[in-house]
């Protein structure tokens, strides 16, 4: 695998919580959480299914309990090894996955289209607060 291509050491990797990175692809740098699995490793991109601008890990690890990735806004669950919403306001519903493989110990970004920028929020001033307060003047 290429070097722009590594994301992580396996071990960097929580088995309960997630490792936010930020990749780069076409449409500028995504932020992606990576959670470990028994067999390896998911990824998906760092938000809810239910309001796209609500972030599931805000920067110290997304919260999981029972093998389940929890939305602290909606108290959605989210199972960790399909992404499939089981329970909240965007039930029946999949986190966007984003292809990841282990190879020798090492996670590497396997999707076509994205390389590894850095481990941590991607630092993209326009993102939402997810609040849904409008301030006008």
């Amino acid at each position: 695998m290429d070097d722009d291509r590594h994301v992580a050491s396996l071990d960097d990797v929580p088995t309960d919580g997630t490792l936010l990175v930020t990749l780069r692809n076409g449409d500028g740098l995504e932020e992606v959480i990576l959670t470990r699995l028994d067999d390896g490793v998911a990824a998906y991109k760092n938000y809810c299914q239910h309001w796209t601008d609500v972030r599931l890990d805000k920067g110290s690890g997304a919260l999981v309990r029972n093998d389940e990735i929890v939305c602290q806004k909606h108290a959605a669950t989210f199972e960790s090894g399909s992404g499939y919403c089981n329970f909240g306001p965007c039930e029946g519903s999949y986190l966007a996955t984003v292809d990841v493989e282990v190879d020798d110990g090492e996670v590497f970004v396997s999707e076509d289209g994205y390389t590894f920028e850095h481990v941590g929020e991607s630092d993209d001033e326009s993102r939402s607060s997810g609040s849904r307060i409008g301030f006008g003047g």
